[in-house]
Protein backbone atom coordinates (compact mmCIF):
# COMPACT_ATOMS: atom_id res chain seq x y z
CA UNK A 1 0.00 0.00 0.00
CA UNK A 2 1.74 3.38 -0.90
CA UNK A 3 0.74 6.60 1.29
CA UNK A 4 1.93 9.84 0.38
CA UNK A 5 4.83 11.37 1.94
CA UNK A 6 1.85 14.00 3.92
CA UNK A 7 -0.06 11.59 5.07
CA UNK A 8 3.17 9.41 6.37
CA UNK A 9 4.87 12.64 8.40
CA UNK A 10 1.43 13.52 9.81
CA UNK A 11 1.08 9.78 11.30
CA UNK A 12 4.35 10.43 12.34
CA UNK A 13 4.30 13.99 13.88
CA UNK A 14 0.86 12.93 16.15
CA UNK A 15 2.77 9.87 17.75
CA UNK A 16 4.88 11.24 20.37
CA UNK A 17 8.12 8.87 20.13
CA UNK A 18 8.98 9.12 23.64
CA UNK A 19 5.63 7.54 24.69
CA UNK A 20 5.33 5.27 21.78
CA UNK A 21 8.29 3.39 22.92
CA UNK A 22 7.78 4.09 26.87
CA UNK A 23 4.81 1.86 26.17
CA UNK A 24 7.28 -1.02 25.23
CA UNK A 25 10.67 -0.17 27.21
CA UNK A 26 10.82 1.43 30.61
CA UNK A 27 13.03 4.56 30.02
CA UNK A 28 13.93 7.53 32.43
CA UNK A 29 14.37 10.98 31.89
CA UNK A 30 18.37 12.20 32.08
CA UNK A 31 19.14 15.43 30.89
CA UNK A 32 16.98 16.32 27.60
CA UNK A 33 16.78 12.98 26.51
CA UNK A 34 15.67 9.33 27.67
CA UNK A 35 17.42 6.24 28.52
CA UNK A 36 16.77 2.61 29.15
CA UNK A 37 17.70 -0.90 27.94
CA UNK A 38 17.88 -1.67 24.64
CA UNK A 39 15.17 -4.11 23.84
CA UNK A 40 17.35 -4.88 20.51
CA UNK A 41 20.03 -6.53 22.33
CA UNK A 42 20.91 -7.82 26.56
CA UNK A 43 22.67 -5.30 28.36
CA UNK A 44 22.56 -4.61 31.91
CA UNK A 45 23.75 -0.63 31.37
CA UNK A 46 21.36 1.82 29.96
CA UNK A 47 22.82 2.23 26.30
CA UNK A 48 19.21 3.02 24.74
CA UNK A 49 18.55 7.02 23.93
CA UNK A 50 14.79 8.56 23.02
CA UNK A 51 15.30 11.93 21.72
CA UNK A 52 12.19 14.00 22.35
CA UNK A 53 13.70 16.72 20.39
CA UNK A 54 14.84 14.53 17.47
CA UNK A 55 11.72 12.59 17.83
CA UNK A 56 14.50 9.27 17.27
CA UNK A 57 15.63 6.65 19.28
CA UNK A 58 19.24 5.02 19.22
CA UNK A 59 21.22 2.61 20.74
CA UNK A 60 24.88 3.35 21.35
CA UNK A 61 25.64 0.05 22.01
CA UNK A 62 24.20 -2.25 19.06
CA UNK A 63 23.65 0.97 16.53
CA UNK A 64 19.74 0.18 16.45
CA UNK A 65 18.24 3.71 15.56
CA UNK A 66 15.44 5.42 13.60
CA UNK A 67 12.36 7.14 14.02
CA UNK A 68 8.54 5.96 15.35
CA UNK A 69 7.97 3.82 12.70
CA UNK A 70 11.16 1.77 12.66
CA UNK A 71 11.16 1.25 16.24
CA UNK A 72 7.76 -0.43 15.36
CA UNK A 73 9.11 -2.47 12.61
CA UNK A 74 11.98 -3.52 14.67
CA UNK A 75 10.15 -4.40 17.50
CA UNK A 76 6.68 -5.86 16.16
CA UNK A 77 8.41 -7.37 13.51
CA UNK A 78 6.14 -5.88 11.34
CA UNK A 79 6.42 -3.83 7.77
CA UNK A 80 6.14 -0.33 7.12
CA UNK A 81 2.42 -0.56 6.03
CA UNK A 82 1.40 -2.38 9.07
CA UNK A 83 2.94 -0.13 11.08
CA UNK A 84 1.73 2.98 9.35
CA UNK A 85 -1.84 1.40 10.23
CA UNK A 86 -1.04 0.78 13.46
CA UNK A 87 0.59 4.17 14.27
CA UNK A 88 -2.81 5.87 12.53
CA UNK A 89 -5.46 4.01 14.46
CA UNK A 90 -3.53 5.02 17.49
CA UNK A 91 -3.47 8.56 16.44
CA UNK A 92 -6.82 8.59 15.56
CA UNK A 93 -5.84 9.59 11.70
CA UNK A 94 -7.85 8.10 8.70
CA UNK A 95 -6.03 6.09 6.52
CA UNK A 96 -7.26 5.86 2.64
CA UNK A 97 -8.75 2.27 1.34
CA UNK A 98 -6.00 0.07 -0.07
CA UNK A 99 -5.62 0.38 -3.65
CA UNK A 100 -3.23 -2.16 -4.72
CA UNK A 101 -1.56 -2.63 -8.51
CA UNK A 102 -1.52 -5.94 -9.92
CA UNK A 103 2.08 -5.52 -9.77
CA UNK A 104 1.91 -5.28 -6.32
CA UNK A 105 -0.86 -8.37 -5.97
CA UNK A 106 1.70 -10.86 -7.94
CA UNK A 107 4.41 -9.48 -5.98
CA UNK A 108 4.06 -10.29 -2.53
CA UNK A 109 6.35 -9.36 0.31
CA UNK A 110 8.96 -12.17 1.57
CA UNK A 111 7.14 -11.54 5.13
CA UNK A 112 3.45 -12.53 4.02
CA UNK A 113 4.85 -15.88 1.79
CA UNK A 114 6.37 -16.96 4.92
CA UNK A 115 3.37 -16.15 7.05
CA UNK A 116 1.30 -18.18 4.17
CA UNK A 117 3.89 -21.35 3.66
CA UNK A 118 3.60 -21.72 8.09
CA UNK A 119 -0.06 -21.53 8.06
CA UNK A 120 0.00 -24.25 5.27
CA UNK A 121 2.08 -26.04 7.47
CA UNK A 122 0.45 -25.25 10.73
CA UNK A 123 -2.80 -27.02 8.59
CA UNK A 124 -1.12 -29.73 7.44
CA UNK A 125 -0.04 -31.14 10.81
CA UNK A 126 -2.99 -30.64 12.61
CA UNK A 127 -4.56 -32.27 9.87
CA UNK A 128 -2.27 -35.16 10.12
CA UNK A 129 -2.96 -35.77 13.74
CA UNK A 130 -6.00 -36.44 13.19
CA UNK A 131 -5.38 -38.69 10.32
CA UNK A 132 -5.01 -42.67 11.16
CA UNK A 133 -1.21 -41.69 10.38
CA UNK A 134 -0.74 -39.53 13.74
CA UNK A 135 -2.51 -41.93 15.46
CA UNK A 136 0.92 -42.11 17.28
CA UNK A 137 0.54 -38.83 18.44
CA UNK A 138 -3.09 -38.36 19.58
CA UNK A 139 -2.19 -41.46 21.69
CA UNK A 140 0.70 -39.13 23.95
CA UNK A 141 -1.71 -36.20 23.38
CA UNK A 142 -4.68 -37.86 25.11
CA UNK A 143 -1.99 -39.47 27.56
CA UNK A 144 -1.09 -36.03 28.58
CA UNK A 145 -4.85 -35.68 29.59
CA UNK A 146 -5.53 -33.27 26.97
CA UNK A 147 -8.96 -32.58 25.73
CA UNK A 148 -9.85 -32.39 22.07
CA UNK A 149 -11.06 -28.84 22.64
CA UNK A 150 -7.58 -27.47 23.83
CA UNK A 151 -5.86 -29.50 21.00
CA UNK A 152 -8.11 -27.73 18.73
CA UNK A 153 -7.39 -24.32 20.16
CA UNK A 154 -3.68 -24.54 20.33
CA UNK A 155 -3.53 -25.86 16.66
CA UNK A 156 -1.72 -29.19 17.61
CA UNK A 157 -0.41 -30.93 15.41
CA UNK A 158 1.75 -34.00 13.88
CA UNK A 159 4.72 -34.55 11.60
CA UNK A 160 5.35 -37.75 9.77
CA UNK A 161 7.42 -40.68 10.49
CA UNK A 162 8.13 -39.75 6.66
CA UNK A 163 11.11 -37.60 6.49
CA UNK A 164 9.97 -35.51 3.53
CA UNK A 165 6.09 -35.76 3.84
CA UNK A 166 6.02 -31.89 4.41
CA UNK A 167 7.97 -30.92 1.59
CA UNK A 168 6.11 -33.12 -0.87
CA UNK A 169 2.86 -31.62 0.43
CA UNK A 170 4.10 -28.02 -0.03
CA UNK A 171 5.56 -29.02 -3.47
CA UNK A 172 1.85 -29.54 -4.35
CA UNK A 173 0.71 -26.25 -3.15
CA UNK A 174 3.03 -24.58 -5.52
CA UNK A 175 5.88 -23.50 -2.42
CA UNK A 176 9.62 -23.61 -4.19
CA UNK A 177 12.12 -25.10 -2.20
CA UNK A 178 13.67 -22.33 -1.55
CA UNK A 179 11.65 -20.61 0.06
CA UNK A 180 10.19 -23.52 2.07
CA UNK A 181 14.20 -23.63 3.57
CA UNK A 182 13.99 -19.97 4.28
CA UNK A 183 10.54 -20.82 6.73
CA UNK A 184 13.13 -23.40 8.82
CA UNK A 185 10.49 -26.02 7.84
CA UNK A 186 13.00 -28.17 5.72
CA UNK A 187 16.77 -28.55 5.03
CA UNK A 188 18.91 -29.89 2.03
CA UNK A 189 21.75 -32.05 1.63
CA UNK A 190 24.06 -33.39 -0.98
CA UNK A 191 23.07 -36.86 0.73
CA UNK A 192 19.65 -36.95 1.86
CA UNK A 193 18.16 -33.88 -0.73
CA UNK A 194 15.46 -31.99 0.66
CA UNK A 195 14.08 -33.16 3.78
CA UNK A 196 11.78 -32.57 6.90
CA UNK A 197 12.69 -30.38 9.80
CA UNK A 198 10.39 -32.00 11.44
CA UNK A 199 9.59 -35.59 11.76
CA UNK A 200 7.68 -38.13 14.23
CA UNK A 201 7.10 -35.39 16.56
CA UNK A 202 3.71 -33.86 18.11
CA UNK A 203 4.11 -30.27 16.26
CA UNK A 204 3.09 -26.94 18.56
CA UNK A 205 2.43 -24.07 15.95
CA UNK A 206 4.21 -20.44 17.43
CA UNK A 207 1.89 -17.96 17.21
CA UNK A 208 2.60 -14.16 17.43
CA UNK A 209 0.12 -11.68 19.63
CA UNK A 210 -2.20 -11.37 16.48
CA UNK A 211 -2.74 -15.63 15.78
CA UNK A 212 -0.30 -15.45 12.86
CA UNK A 213 2.00 -18.81 12.66
CA UNK A 214 5.66 -17.63 12.95
CA UNK A 215 7.62 -20.97 13.73
CA UNK A 216 6.84 -24.43 15.29
CA UNK A 217 8.03 -26.54 18.14
CA UNK A 218 8.41 -30.31 17.84
CA UNK A 219 8.34 -32.36 20.91
CA UNK A 220 9.49 -36.26 20.70
CA UNK A 221 6.98 -39.02 22.33
CA UNK A 222 9.69 -41.22 23.28
CA UNK A 223 13.26 -40.24 25.21
CA UNK A 224 14.62 -39.09 21.62
CA UNK A 225 17.21 -36.38 21.51
CA UNK A 226 16.27 -33.55 21.55
CA UNK A 227 13.39 -33.55 23.31
CA UNK A 228 12.11 -30.07 21.91
CA UNK A 229 13.10 -28.77 18.54
CA UNK A 230 12.19 -25.44 17.43
CA UNK A 231 12.22 -23.89 14.28
CA UNK A 232 15.41 -21.77 13.64
CA UNK A 233 15.16 -17.86 13.72
CA UNK A 234 13.85 -16.33 10.25
CA UNK A 235 12.53 -12.77 9.41
CA UNK A 236 9.37 -13.85 10.90
CA UNK A 237 10.72 -15.25 13.96
CA UNK A 238 12.79 -13.79 16.75
CA UNK A 239 12.42 -16.27 19.79
CA UNK A 240 13.79 -13.90 22.24
CA UNK A 241 10.88 -10.98 21.24
CA UNK A 242 7.98 -13.56 21.44
CA UNK A 243 6.29 -16.14 23.69
CA UNK A 244 3.91 -19.12 23.32
CA UNK A 245 0.81 -18.62 24.30
CA UNK A 246 0.81 -14.76 24.55
CA UNK A 247 -1.78 -14.27 21.52
CA UNK A 248 -4.13 -15.93 24.44
CA UNK A 249 -2.80 -14.84 27.34
CA UNK A 250 -2.87 -11.30 26.64
CA UNK A 251 -6.75 -11.08 26.58
CA UNK A 252 -7.18 -13.33 29.52
CA UNK A 253 -8.96 -10.65 31.79
CA UNK A 254 -6.20 -11.70 34.44
CA UNK A 255 -3.86 -9.24 36.94
CA UNK A 256 -1.08 -11.30 36.24
CA UNK A 257 0.99 -12.92 33.38
CA UNK A 258 2.53 -16.82 34.60
CA UNK A 259 5.87 -17.33 33.25
CA UNK A 260 6.82 -21.72 32.46
CA UNK A 261 9.20 -22.72 31.06
CA UNK A 262 7.44 -25.53 28.43
CA UNK A 263 4.53 -25.82 26.12
CA UNK A 264 3.07 -28.22 27.71
CA UNK A 265 3.11 -26.23 30.98
CA UNK A 266 1.30 -23.62 29.51
CA UNK A 267 -1.09 -25.68 27.61
CA UNK A 268 -2.43 -28.07 30.74
CA UNK A 269 -2.50 -24.52 32.40
CA UNK A 270 -5.06 -23.13 30.31
CA UNK A 271 -6.92 -26.25 30.06
CA UNK A 272 -7.41 -26.32 33.78
CA UNK A 273 -8.67 -22.45 33.21
CA UNK A 274 -5.39 -20.82 34.16
CA UNK A 275 -5.33 -18.75 30.63
CA UNK A 276 -2.71 -16.47 31.53
CA UNK A 277 0.25 -18.69 31.06
CA UNK A 278 2.81 -18.29 29.05
CA UNK A 279 6.60 -19.85 28.02
CA UNK A 280 9.58 -18.58 26.33
CA UNK A 281 10.57 -20.31 23.14
CA UNK A 282 13.78 -23.12 23.76
CA UNK A 283 15.60 -20.31 25.51
CA UNK A 284 16.11 -18.52 28.72
CA UNK A 285 13.93 -15.63 29.54
CA UNK A 286 15.42 -12.36 27.85
CA UNK A 287 14.87 -8.83 28.17
CA UNK A 288 13.28 -8.01 24.67
CA UNK A 289 10.34 -10.72 26.20
CA UNK A 290 9.96 -8.74 29.48
CA UNK A 291 9.71 -5.64 27.59
CA UNK A 292 6.63 -7.69 25.73
CA UNK A 293 4.92 -8.69 29.19
CA UNK A 294 5.21 -5.00 30.67
CA UNK A 295 2.53 -3.92 28.00
CA UNK A 296 0.01 -6.47 29.39
CA UNK A 297 0.40 -6.66 33.18
CA UNK A 298 2.81 -5.04 35.90
CA UNK A 299 2.84 -8.68 37.89
CA UNK A 300 4.74 -11.66 37.07
CA UNK A 301 4.63 -15.23 38.47
CA UNK A 302 7.63 -17.67 38.01
CA UNK A 303 6.39 -21.08 37.37
CA UNK A 304 9.40 -22.72 36.61
CA UNK A 305 10.65 -26.17 37.71
CA UNK A 306 11.20 -26.84 41.02
CA UNK A 307 14.63 -28.64 40.43
CA UNK A 308 17.74 -26.87 40.98
CA UNK A 309 18.21 -26.12 37.07
CA UNK A 310 14.50 -24.72 37.40
CA UNK A 311 15.83 -22.83 40.37
CA UNK A 312 18.87 -21.21 38.65
CA UNK A 313 16.42 -19.97 35.68
CA UNK A 314 13.81 -18.34 38.11
CA UNK A 315 16.47 -16.53 39.59
CA UNK A 316 17.70 -14.93 36.18
CA UNK A 317 14.32 -14.30 35.47
CA UNK A 318 13.99 -12.09 38.68
CA UNK A 319 16.78 -9.63 37.79
CA UNK A 320 15.23 -9.33 34.17
CA UNK A 321 11.95 -8.27 35.37
CA UNK A 322 13.45 -6.25 37.95
CA UNK A 323 15.37 -4.23 35.55
CA UNK A 324 12.24 -4.02 33.03
CA UNK A 325 10.47 -2.46 36.28
CA UNK A 326 7.76 -5.39 36.49
CA UNK A 327 6.75 -7.49 39.97
CA UNK A 328 7.89 -10.67 40.03
CA UNK A 329 6.88 -13.62 42.80
CA UNK A 330 7.53 -17.17 42.71
CA UNK A 331 5.05 -19.95 42.73
CA UNK A 332 6.09 -22.95 44.83
CA UNK A 333 5.56 -26.18 42.66
CA UNK A 334 7.07 -28.88 45.11
CA UNK A 335 6.64 -31.47 45.79
CA UNK A 336 5.99 -32.00 41.59
CA UNK A 337 8.19 -30.97 39.53
CA UNK A 338 6.07 -28.26 37.32
CA UNK A 339 2.95 -26.59 36.32
CA UNK A 340 1.41 -29.64 34.40
CA UNK A 341 2.37 -32.77 37.11
CA UNK A 342 1.00 -30.30 39.59
CA UNK A 343 -2.36 -29.67 38.40
CA UNK A 344 -2.81 -33.59 37.25
CA UNK A 345 -1.86 -34.25 41.24
CA UNK A 346 -3.28 -31.54 42.82
CA UNK A 347 -6.01 -30.10 40.53
CA UNK A 348 -6.87 -26.39 39.57
CA UNK A 349 -8.22 -25.52 42.79
CA UNK A 350 -5.00 -26.25 44.69
CA UNK A 351 -2.82 -24.42 42.23
CA UNK A 352 -4.59 -21.35 42.74
CA UNK A 353 -4.01 -21.79 46.33
CA UNK A 354 0.11 -21.82 45.35
CA UNK A 355 -1.07 -18.42 42.91
CA UNK A 356 -2.26 -16.93 46.04
CA UNK A 357 0.84 -17.57 48.44
CA UNK A 358 3.29 -16.93 45.37
CA UNK A 359 6.59 -15.65 47.34
CA UNK A 360 8.09 -12.13 46.68
CA UNK A 361 11.01 -12.37 44.23
CA UNK A 362 13.52 -11.08 46.55
CA UNK A 363 12.49 -13.23 49.13
CA UNK A 364 12.69 -15.88 46.86
CA UNK A 365 16.33 -14.88 46.43
CA UNK A 366 17.00 -14.43 50.10
CA UNK A 367 15.48 -18.29 50.39
CA UNK A 368 17.94 -19.58 47.65
CA UNK A 369 20.67 -17.78 48.85
CA UNK A 370 20.26 -18.87 52.53
CA UNK A 371 21.27 -22.08 51.39
CA UNK A 372 25.01 -21.29 51.40
CA UNK A 373 25.04 -20.41 54.56
CA UNK A 374 25.38 -22.00 58.49
CA UNK A 375 22.99 -19.96 60.27
CA UNK A 376 24.43 -21.32 63.68
CA UNK A 377 27.76 -20.56 63.27
CA UNK A 378 27.49 -16.75 64.10
CA UNK A 379 30.76 -15.87 61.35
CA UNK A 380 28.93 -17.75 58.44
CA UNK A 381 25.57 -15.47 59.66
CA UNK A 382 27.02 -12.26 60.13
CA UNK A 383 28.22 -13.07 55.84
CA UNK A 384 24.57 -14.02 55.26
CA UNK A 385 23.55 -10.76 56.74
CA UNK A 386 26.45 -8.92 55.08
CA UNK A 387 24.75 -10.49 51.35
CA UNK A 388 21.44 -9.19 52.73
CA UNK A 389 22.46 -5.69 52.96
CA UNK A 390 24.64 -5.76 50.06
CA UNK A 391 21.29 -6.84 48.26
CA UNK A 392 19.21 -4.40 49.78
CA UNK A 393 21.47 -1.52 48.58
CA UNK A 394 20.06 -2.72 44.90
CA UNK A 395 16.59 -0.82 45.67
CA UNK A 396 17.11 2.71 44.07
CA UNK A 397 14.16 4.56 45.70
CA UNK A 398 14.32 5.12 49.52
CA UNK A 399 10.79 4.37 50.47
CA UNK A 400 11.21 0.88 48.32
CA UNK A 401 14.92 -0.20 50.23
CA UNK A 402 12.87 0.83 53.64
CA UNK A 403 9.76 -1.45 53.34
CA UNK A 404 12.26 -3.87 52.46
CA UNK A 405 14.46 -3.46 55.19
CA UNK A 406 11.82 -3.41 57.33
CA UNK A 407 10.04 -6.65 56.45
CA UNK A 408 13.72 -8.07 55.74
CA UNK A 409 14.28 -7.03 59.86
CA UNK A 410 11.31 -9.11 60.79
CA UNK A 411 11.32 -12.30 58.63
CA UNK A 412 15.04 -12.57 59.88
CA UNK A 413 15.07 -11.79 62.99
CA UNK A 414 17.30 -9.18 62.75
CA UNK A 415 17.30 -5.59 64.32
CA UNK A 416 15.89 -3.11 62.23
CA UNK A 417 18.52 -0.16 63.18
CA UNK A 418 21.72 -3.04 63.12
CA UNK A 419 20.35 -4.03 59.38
CA UNK A 420 19.55 -0.16 58.45
CA UNK A 421 22.96 0.46 59.65
CA UNK A 422 24.59 -2.32 58.08
CA UNK A 423 22.76 -1.35 54.59
CA UNK A 424 24.24 2.14 55.03
CA UNK A 425 27.46 1.21 55.47
CA UNK A 426 27.63 -1.04 52.52
CA UNK A 427 26.35 1.86 50.92
CA UNK A 428 29.27 4.37 51.84
CA UNK A 429 31.56 1.49 50.59
CA UNK A 430 30.32 1.04 47.47
CA UNK A 431 27.62 3.51 46.22
CA UNK A 432 24.05 3.40 47.11
CA UNK A 433 23.03 3.77 43.57
CA UNK A 434 25.15 2.48 41.00
CA UNK A 435 26.55 5.23 39.05
CA UNK A 436 24.99 6.14 35.83
CA UNK A 437 27.51 4.56 33.48
CA UNK A 438 27.79 6.57 29.99
CA UNK A 439 26.80 4.78 26.56
CA UNK A 440 29.19 4.00 24.58
CA UNK A 441 29.82 5.59 21.29
CA UNK A 442 28.99 3.24 17.76
CA UNK A 443 32.76 1.94 17.01
CA UNK A 444 33.30 2.74 13.75
CA UNK A 445 36.40 1.46 11.77
CA UNK A 446 39.97 2.86 12.30
CA UNK A 447 40.92 6.18 11.35
CA UNK A 448 41.52 6.59 7.78
CA UNK A 449 41.64 9.92 5.98
CA UNK A 450 37.91 8.68 4.72
CA UNK A 451 37.29 7.60 8.17
CA UNK A 452 38.09 11.10 9.64
CA UNK A 453 36.39 12.50 7.10
CA UNK A 454 33.00 10.89 7.37
CA UNK A 455 33.94 11.65 11.26
CA UNK A 456 33.63 15.29 11.13
CA UNK A 457 30.39 15.23 8.64
CA UNK A 458 28.67 12.78 11.35
CA UNK A 459 29.62 15.65 13.70
CA UNK A 460 28.21 18.67 11.90
CA UNK A 461 24.71 16.63 11.16
CA UNK A 462 24.91 15.76 15.03
CA UNK A 463 25.03 19.32 16.09
CA UNK A 464 22.85 20.75 13.58
CA UNK A 465 20.17 18.52 14.84
CA UNK A 466 20.82 19.65 18.31
CA UNK A 467 21.38 23.29 17.78
CA UNK A 468 19.22 24.11 14.07
CA UNK A 469 19.74 27.77 14.51
CA UNK A 470 23.97 27.27 13.84
CA UNK A 471 22.51 26.00 9.74
CA UNK A 472 21.97 30.17 9.76
CA UNK A 473 25.74 31.05 10.98
CA UNK A 474 27.46 27.91 8.71
CA UNK A 475 25.67 27.72 5.74
CA UNK A 476 27.49 30.27 3.90
CA UNK A 477 31.15 28.29 4.12
CA UNK A 478 29.05 24.81 4.30
CA UNK A 479 26.59 22.99 1.69
CA UNK A 480 25.57 19.99 0.54
CA UNK A 481 28.10 18.93 -2.02
CA UNK A 482 30.71 18.69 0.85
CA UNK A 483 29.24 15.82 2.61
CA UNK A 484 31.17 13.29 0.09
CA UNK A 485 29.06 10.28 1.14
CA UNK A 486 26.22 9.44 -1.41
CA UNK A 487 23.95 8.28 1.80
CA UNK A 488 25.15 11.74 4.12
CA UNK A 489 24.80 13.63 1.40
CA UNK A 490 21.14 12.73 0.67
CA UNK A 491 20.39 13.43 4.63
CA UNK A 492 22.37 16.48 4.14
CA UNK A 493 20.33 18.00 1.15
CA UNK A 494 17.00 16.94 2.67
CA UNK A 495 17.82 18.23 5.97
CA UNK A 496 19.09 21.60 4.81
CA UNK A 497 16.09 21.92 2.34
CA UNK A 498 13.78 21.56 5.33
CA UNK A 499 15.96 23.90 8.21
CA UNK A 500 15.31 26.70 4.84
CA UNK A 501 11.97 26.12 4.97
CA UNK A 502 11.39 26.33 8.59
CA UNK A 503 10.06 22.95 8.35
CA UNK A 504 12.62 20.98 10.69
CA UNK A 505 11.78 17.56 11.05
CA UNK A 506 15.00 14.87 11.51
CA UNK A 507 13.00 12.00 11.67
CA UNK A 508 10.67 12.20 8.90
CA UNK A 509 14.18 12.13 7.01
CA UNK A 510 14.82 8.37 8.29
CA UNK A 511 11.19 7.61 6.49
CA UNK A 512 13.21 8.31 2.88
CA UNK A 513 14.96 5.33 3.07
CA UNK A 514 13.91 1.76 2.83
CA UNK A 515 16.64 -0.54 3.48
CA UNK A 516 16.77 -1.33 7.10
CA UNK A 517 20.82 -0.92 7.17
CA UNK A 518 20.59 2.73 5.91
CA UNK A 519 18.25 3.86 8.52
CA UNK A 520 20.71 2.39 11.03
CA UNK A 521 23.12 4.54 9.42
CA UNK A 522 21.06 7.43 9.38
CA UNK A 523 20.10 7.90 13.31
CA UNK A 524 23.79 7.30 13.73
CA UNK A 525 24.27 10.74 11.64
CA UNK A 526 21.98 12.05 14.31
CA UNK A 527 23.47 10.23 17.46
CA UNK A 528 26.96 10.84 16.84
CA UNK A 529 28.69 11.37 20.31
CA UNK A 530 30.06 14.85 20.97
CA UNK A 531 33.05 16.21 22.02
CA UNK A 532 32.66 16.90 26.06
CA UNK A 533 34.12 20.64 27.02
CA UNK A 534 33.54 22.75 29.99
CA UNK A 535 33.34 25.84 29.05
CA UNK A 536 32.01 28.09 26.24
CA UNK A 537 34.77 29.04 24.68
CA UNK A 538 35.90 25.41 23.99
CA UNK A 539 32.04 24.15 22.50
CA UNK A 540 32.97 27.55 20.17
CA UNK A 541 36.58 26.03 19.38
CA UNK A 542 34.96 22.08 18.75
CA UNK A 543 32.26 23.62 16.20
CA UNK A 544 34.55 25.83 14.26
CA UNK A 545 36.91 23.09 13.99
CA UNK A 546 34.48 20.76 12.81
CA UNK A 547 33.30 23.20 10.41
CA UNK A 548 36.73 23.61 9.23
CA UNK A 549 37.63 20.19 8.98
CA UNK A 550 34.21 19.28 6.75
CA UNK A 551 35.49 21.81 4.75
CA UNK A 552 39.11 20.66 4.31
CA UNK A 553 38.32 17.69 3.68
CA UNK A 554 35.85 18.69 0.85
CA UNK A 555 38.43 20.77 -0.46
CA UNK A 556 40.92 17.66 -0.95
CA UNK A 557 38.24 15.15 -1.96
CA UNK A 558 37.57 17.58 -4.98
CA UNK A 559 41.14 18.78 -5.49
CA UNK A 560 41.97 15.02 -6.42
CA UNK A 561 38.93 15.00 -8.84
CA UNK A 562 39.73 18.44 -10.27
CA UNK A 563 41.22 17.53 -13.60
CA UNK A 564 38.67 16.49 -15.56
CA UNK A 565 35.28 17.39 -13.56
CA UNK A 566 34.24 21.37 -13.97
CA UNK A 567 32.08 21.02 -11.28
CA UNK A 568 35.26 19.47 -8.63
CA UNK A 569 37.15 22.38 -9.81
CA UNK A 570 34.41 25.14 -8.98
CA UNK A 571 34.19 23.56 -5.76
CA UNK A 572 37.89 23.63 -5.41
CA UNK A 573 38.23 27.07 -6.08
CA UNK A 574 35.10 27.95 -4.08
CA UNK A 575 36.45 25.85 -0.83
CA UNK A 576 39.77 27.52 -1.32
CA UNK A 577 38.29 30.25 -0.49
CA UNK A 578 35.98 29.89 2.47
CA UNK A 579 38.87 28.04 4.10
CA UNK A 580 40.96 30.72 3.93
CA UNK A 581 37.66 32.96 5.44
CA UNK A 582 36.99 30.60 7.94
CA UNK A 583 40.21 30.26 9.13
CA UNK A 584 40.02 33.94 10.13
CA UNK A 585 36.19 34.03 11.19
CA UNK A 586 35.23 32.86 14.56
CA UNK A 587 31.34 31.28 14.52
CA UNK A 588 29.36 32.47 18.06
CA UNK A 589 27.18 29.92 19.16
CA UNK A 590 24.55 32.47 20.20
Amino acid sequence: MYYPDELIEEVRSKNDIVDVISGYVRIQKKGSSYFGLCPFHNEKSPSFSVSPGRQMYYCFGCGAGGNVFTFLMAYENCSFPEAIKQLADRAGVPLPEAEYSEEVKKRESKRARLLEINKEAARYFYYLLRDPRGEAGRRYLTGRQLSEETMKKFGLGFASVTSNDLVNYLHTRGYEDELVIEAGLASFDEKYGMHDKFWNRVMFPIQDINHKVIGFGGRVMGDAKPKYLNSPETMIFDKSRNLYGLNFARTSRKSNIILCEGYMDVIAMHQAGFTQAVASLGTAFTAGQANLLRRYTKDVLLAYDSDGAGTNAALRAIGILRETGLRGRVINMAPAKDPDEFIKANGAEAFQERIDKAENSFFFELRILERDYDLGDPASKTAFHREIARKLCSFEEEVERENYVQSVAEKYHIGYEALRKLVASHAAQTGMIKPVERPKPTVFPKNTPQENAKKFQRLLLTWITDEPALYGKIKKYIGVEDFTEALYKQVAQKLFEDLESGNFHPASIISMFQDEEEQREVASLFNTKLQEVNTEAEREKAFHDIVYQVKRNSFEYYSGRAGADMNALNQVISGKKALEELSKTHISLH
